[in-house]
């Protein structure tokens, strides 16, 4: 069970220390937006190498972009240690995983609430995750669609079916109330944004969203 706090949410004025507070955490989710893909702009390659020098845990880019066949490889040749693409905005989805993997990451795709997983089932042989997400990408803050949880059962049941070691993600109002149905249905990696920088010490928050996470292991 692993804490992915999303830095969408931190003070963006001081993200060296952002970063630090959530050491205790697994990764740092870093929301790469494009406002082409969705409809704001976040941060982007200079901003991710720079939080590589300075980040205490691995970072997990999340690509919420267009073209991403062109440019999730480069944040993985960066030395981020997870790359996400979007499989709605990929054109050549095995070759991209296949580039981020060869550049030494590992490598995910994501599907948006209202994209169907089955016709992408055949892409786990490509990847080390699969990132549902529980609210449509491109704002923090919003509120946790509870209907996506028969997806994230979906995937989970076809990575046992497949065998082997993907991770199964989720990303959107994941917080202290939702974790655990998350977890119940079958995530093993937590996505939280303000449930984690909004709270007084992002470090309890952080041990908190684990050990309700730890109830539902699979």
């Amino acid at each position: 069970m692993q804490i992915s706090p999303s830095i969408l949410s931190a003070d963006f004025a001081n993200l060296q220390s952002e970063l630090e507070a959530i050491a205790t955490a697994d990764w740092a989710h870093v929301d790469v937006m494009d406002n082409h893909f969705v409809p704001n702009l976040t941060l982007g390659p200079p901003v991710v190498e720079a939080l590589l020098k300075v980040s205490p845990v691995p970072l997990d880019c999340h690509l919420m972009i267009e073209d991403p066949d062109r440019w999730a490889p480069g944040y993985a040749e960066a030395g981020a240690q997870s790359v996400t693409f979007h499989v709605e905005a990929a054109t050549d989805p095995v070759a991209t995983a296949r580039a981020i993997r060869a550049a030494g990451a590992r490598a995910a795709f994501a599907v948006k609430p209202g994209t169907d997983f089955a016709p992408y089932e055949d892409l786990l042989a490509e990847v080390d995750m699969v990132l549902v997400m529980t609210v449509e990408p491109g704002f923090g803050g919003q509120s946790f669609m509870a209907d996506q949880m028969p997806k994230v059962r979906q995937v989970r049941e076809a990575v046992r079916r497949r065998g082997g070691e993907i991770w199964v993600q989720v990303d959107g109002g994941v917080s202290a109330s939702t974790i655990e149905q998350c977890a119940e249905a079958g995530a093993d990696v937590f996505v939280a944004g303000s449930a984690v920088y909004g709270k007084d010490s992002a470090a309890d928050a952080v041990a908190e969203l684990r050990c309700l996470a730890e109830k539902h292991r699979h």
